[in-house]
């Protein structure tokens, strides 16, 4: 996955310093799926033999050390050159990739999840697909935007994406987070993030794990407006269709959730 250009820039600078600082150069990864992923990829392989799987930035920076970490830094900027208008159409995912991570990881607080860096990390992946499916497929975009027109009730987001393309970016997000060896359940939220309804109309008890984790996403997909930035549409409409289910589930009153909604809002972080 391409790396954001000026996320490569400001890393090339700070590792340039006398003594780069890991804190900067884990708070700039953090920001950038692709170079995310990698580094997550590399932490997870069986070369480290850790007992459990990373989803934190910081730990794995601080696992690697600063000449690795530079080194695959240095390596996705070979990896990451792209075209202008590949650059422009990419600005939608990147831009709300960082806002919904940002987002989940105080949404996460907020209601006691008890891993909020890995809301955040899902947050920041959920949607890696995306540019590998702009790679694969010139007209991904407006692909996209008729897919989150035609959202709601029984008609998933993926759905159009199946109809018109044989695929969709929440099946090519797991497959690509599987590779990065994030942890399974992340890669299940990856890969059933456009099929809330289904999963929190099944209150059969299971899967408390994954609904959390949904329902933190949707709520901050809907906070973060992604049905504006990436589809185009002026209506949430599969928030519509989900919201009732996502805020029972958490126990939140619409009432709770508009305060909530506003107070990350007024904190900046979207």
């Amino acid at each position: 996955m391409p790396p954001q250009p000026q996320i490569m820039v400001d890393l090339q600078m700070e590792q340039v310093m006398p003594h780069p600082d890991l804190r900067v150069i884990a708070r700039l990864i953090s920001q950038d799926p692709g170079l995310s992923g990698a580094l997550l990829k590399i932490v997870n392989s069986p070369f480290f033999g850790l007992a459990n799987r990373i989803a934190s930035i910081q730990q794995a920076v601080n696992l690697l050390g600063c000449d690795s970490v530079i080194n695959l830094i240095n390596a996705q900027s070979i990896k990451g050159e792209l075209t202008d208008e590949a650059i422009v159409t990419l600005n939608r995912f990147w831009d709300t990739a960082q806002d919904v991570a940002m987002t989940c990881l105080t949404l996460a607080k907020r209601i006691g999840y008890q891993a909020p860096d890995e809301a955040y990390t899902l947050g920041l992946f959920h949607n890696c697909g995306i540019p590998l499916m702009v790679k694969r497929f010139p007209d991904y975009m407006t692909v996209l935007e008729e897919a989150y027109y035609s959202a709601g009730g029984e008609r998933r987001v993926v759905d159009t994406e199946n109809r018109l393309l044989n695929t969709n970016h929440a099946v090519v997000g797991y497959f690509t987070a599987k590779s990065w060896n994030l942890p399974l359940h992340l890669c299940e939220a990856i890969a059933s993030h456009h099929n809330a309804l289904s999963i929190f109309s099944d209150d059969s008890g299971r899967d408390a794990q994954l609904k959390t984790l949904l329902a933190i996403l949707k709520m901050a997909e809907h906070i973060c407006q992604t049905h504006w930035i990436l589809g185009n549409q002026s209506e949430d409409h599969e928030w519509q269709s989900i919201e009732q289910l996502v805020l029972e589930y958490v126990g939140l009153s619409e009432y709770d959730f508009e305060n909530l909604r506003e107070s990350i809002r007024e904190l900046g972080t979207v």
